[in-house]
Protein backbone atom coordinates (compact mmCIF):
# COMPACT_ATOMS: atom_id res chain seq x y z
CA UNK A 1 0.00 0.00 0.00
CA UNK A 2 1.40 3.47 -1.17
CA UNK A 3 -0.35 5.72 1.83
CA UNK A 4 1.72 3.50 4.49
CA UNK A 5 4.61 3.78 2.75
CA UNK A 6 4.59 7.73 2.03
CA UNK A 7 3.16 8.05 5.59
CA UNK A 8 6.66 6.62 7.08
CA UNK A 9 8.98 8.91 4.71
CA UNK A 10 6.80 11.79 5.84
CA UNK A 11 7.00 10.95 9.57
CA UNK A 12 11.36 10.45 8.99
CA UNK A 13 11.72 13.38 6.65
CA UNK A 14 9.21 15.68 8.91
CA UNK A 15 11.56 14.47 12.04
CA UNK A 16 14.75 15.17 9.84
CA UNK A 17 13.69 18.32 8.76
CA UNK A 18 13.23 19.84 12.35
CA UNK A 19 16.99 18.99 13.23
CA UNK A 20 17.86 20.40 10.17
CA UNK A 21 16.09 23.82 10.92
CA UNK A 22 17.20 23.48 14.57
CA UNK A 23 20.88 22.91 13.18
CA UNK A 24 20.41 25.90 10.82
CA UNK A 25 19.68 28.09 13.84
CA UNK A 26 21.87 26.96 15.91
CA UNK A 27 24.67 28.00 12.88
CA UNK A 28 26.08 24.39 12.14
CA UNK A 29 24.03 24.45 8.49
CA UNK A 30 25.10 27.42 6.47
CA UNK A 31 21.79 27.04 4.36
CA UNK A 32 17.83 26.79 5.71
CA UNK A 33 16.40 23.38 4.09
CA UNK A 34 14.64 24.43 1.20
CA UNK A 35 14.89 21.12 -0.30
CA UNK A 36 14.01 18.91 2.16
CA UNK A 37 10.72 21.64 3.31
CA UNK A 38 9.58 21.19 -0.77
CA UNK A 39 10.17 17.40 -0.63
CA UNK A 40 8.03 17.23 2.60
CA UNK A 41 4.78 19.67 1.68
CA UNK A 42 4.96 17.55 -2.05
CA UNK A 43 3.86 14.39 0.15
CA UNK A 44 1.35 16.43 1.92
CA UNK A 45 -0.18 18.34 -0.83
CA UNK A 46 -0.12 14.93 -2.62
CA UNK A 47 -2.97 13.03 0.21
CA UNK A 48 -4.14 16.79 1.42
CA UNK A 49 -7.54 16.55 -0.97
CA UNK A 50 -7.78 12.72 -0.97
CA UNK A 51 -10.12 10.90 1.04
CA UNK A 52 -8.16 8.23 3.25
CA UNK A 53 -10.84 5.36 3.94
CA UNK A 54 -8.58 4.22 6.85
CA UNK A 55 -8.99 5.65 10.22
CA UNK A 56 -5.48 5.31 11.75
CA UNK A 57 -3.57 6.28 8.60
CA UNK A 58 -6.05 9.86 8.09
CA UNK A 59 -5.63 10.36 11.81
CA UNK A 60 -1.60 9.70 11.43
CA UNK A 61 -1.82 12.16 8.16
CA UNK A 62 -3.49 14.91 9.85
CA UNK A 63 -1.54 14.62 12.92
CA UNK A 64 1.71 14.97 10.73
CA UNK A 65 0.55 17.61 9.00
CA UNK A 66 -0.30 19.69 11.97
CA UNK A 67 2.83 19.31 13.38
CA UNK A 68 4.58 20.48 9.81
CA UNK A 69 2.09 23.84 9.91
CA UNK A 70 3.05 24.61 13.31
CA UNK A 71 6.46 24.13 13.34
CA UNK A 72 6.49 25.96 9.82
CA UNK A 73 4.88 28.81 11.76
CA UNK A 74 7.44 28.10 14.45
CA UNK A 75 10.03 28.68 11.72
CA UNK A 76 9.00 31.73 9.97
CA UNK A 77 8.71 33.42 12.98
CA UNK A 78 12.53 32.51 14.18
CA UNK A 79 13.42 33.78 10.27
CA UNK A 80 11.71 37.22 10.71
CA UNK A 81 12.78 37.43 14.63
CA UNK A 82 16.99 36.75 12.86
CA UNK A 83 15.94 39.50 9.82
CA UNK A 84 15.22 41.92 12.51
CA UNK A 85 18.35 40.69 14.37
CA UNK A 86 15.86 39.93 17.53
CA UNK A 87 16.75 36.47 17.63
CA UNK A 88 18.21 35.89 21.14
CA UNK A 89 20.25 32.64 19.83
CA UNK A 90 21.56 34.51 17.58
CA UNK A 91 22.72 37.53 20.03
CA UNK A 92 24.10 35.21 22.49
CA UNK A 93 26.24 33.55 20.15
CA UNK A 94 27.58 37.36 18.55
CA UNK A 95 27.80 38.61 22.06
CA UNK A 96 29.76 35.46 22.96
CA UNK A 97 32.18 36.23 20.35
CA UNK A 98 32.92 39.57 20.49
CA UNK A 99 33.21 39.28 24.58
CA UNK A 100 35.85 36.43 23.30
CA UNK A 101 37.53 38.94 21.10
CA UNK A 102 37.70 41.67 23.08
CA UNK A 103 39.14 39.89 26.30
CA UNK A 104 41.14 37.38 24.00
CA UNK A 105 44.94 38.28 24.95
CA UNK A 106 46.78 39.18 21.91
CA UNK A 107 49.65 36.16 20.92
CA UNK A 108 52.56 37.63 22.22
CA UNK A 109 50.68 37.56 25.63
CA UNK A 110 49.65 34.18 25.25
CA UNK A 111 52.58 32.99 24.18
CA UNK A 112 54.24 34.30 27.48
CA UNK A 113 51.62 33.35 29.56
CA UNK A 114 52.41 29.56 28.81
CA UNK A 115 55.63 29.98 28.62
CA UNK A 116 55.39 31.10 32.88
CA UNK A 117 53.18 28.40 32.96
CA UNK A 118 55.56 25.89 31.94
CA UNK A 119 58.76 27.67 34.14
CA UNK A 120 56.23 27.49 37.18
CA UNK A 121 55.04 24.35 36.74
CA UNK A 122 59.02 23.58 36.23
CA UNK A 123 59.63 25.68 39.61
CA UNK A 124 57.32 23.89 41.42
CA UNK A 125 58.42 20.45 40.13
CA UNK A 126 61.50 21.00 41.76
CA UNK A 127 61.14 22.92 44.59
CA UNK A 128 59.19 19.53 45.39
CA UNK A 129 62.18 17.19 44.52
CA UNK A 130 64.27 19.49 46.66
CA UNK A 131 62.77 19.58 49.56
CA UNK A 132 62.17 15.51 49.29
CA UNK A 133 65.23 15.18 49.13
CA UNK A 134 66.75 17.14 52.12
CA UNK A 135 64.18 15.51 54.18
CA UNK A 136 61.55 17.98 55.09
CA UNK A 137 57.91 17.50 53.91
CA UNK A 138 56.29 18.18 50.53
CA UNK A 139 53.15 16.81 50.26
CA UNK A 140 51.37 20.19 52.18
CA UNK A 141 53.08 22.41 48.91
CA UNK A 142 51.29 23.36 46.08
CA UNK A 143 51.53 24.70 42.81
CA UNK A 144 49.31 27.92 43.50
CA UNK A 145 51.41 28.18 46.88
CA UNK A 146 54.50 28.70 44.59
CA UNK A 147 52.85 30.92 42.37
CA UNK A 148 51.80 32.69 45.51
CA UNK A 149 55.45 33.30 46.71
CA UNK A 150 56.14 34.32 43.26
CA UNK A 151 53.60 37.10 42.79
CA UNK A 152 54.48 38.39 46.29
CA UNK A 153 57.78 39.30 46.00
CA UNK A 154 57.60 40.19 42.04
CA UNK A 155 57.18 44.09 42.49
CA UNK A 156 59.44 44.13 44.90
CA UNK A 157 62.11 42.18 42.23
CA UNK A 158 61.22 44.07 39.81
CA UNK A 159 62.00 47.30 41.70
CA UNK A 160 65.60 45.79 42.80
CA UNK A 161 66.29 44.32 39.42
CA UNK A 162 65.28 47.40 37.45
CA UNK A 163 63.38 44.11 34.77
CA UNK A 164 60.20 42.69 34.64
CA UNK A 165 61.94 39.75 32.42
CA UNK A 166 63.03 37.31 35.73
CA UNK A 167 64.03 34.18 35.67
CA UNK A 168 63.62 31.80 39.04
CA UNK A 169 65.93 28.72 39.96
CA UNK A 170 65.48 26.85 42.70
CA UNK A 171 68.95 26.24 45.23
CA UNK A 172 69.80 24.68 48.82
CA UNK A 173 70.80 26.92 51.17
CA UNK A 174 72.17 25.55 54.86
CA UNK A 175 69.76 22.25 54.02
CA UNK A 176 66.49 24.30 53.11
CA UNK A 177 65.72 24.63 49.26
CA UNK A 178 64.71 28.10 48.21
CA UNK A 179 63.61 30.01 45.52
CA UNK A 180 66.42 32.62 43.77
CA UNK A 181 65.42 35.42 41.18
CA UNK A 182 67.29 36.94 38.78
CA UNK A 183 67.22 38.83 35.19
CA UNK A 184 66.75 36.77 32.43
CA UNK A 185 69.99 36.00 29.94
Amino acid sequence: MALAEDLAQLEHQLATLITRYEQYFIGLEKREPLKLLGEVEKIVRRYTNTAITNTMYKHKFNMLTARLNTYREHWNRILRLIEEGKYSRDRFISDLHQRQRATAPPAEDRTRQQGSDNELDRLFAELRDARKNCHLPFETLTRDMVAATIEKSKPALVAKLGTDDISFRIVVENGKPKIKAGPRK
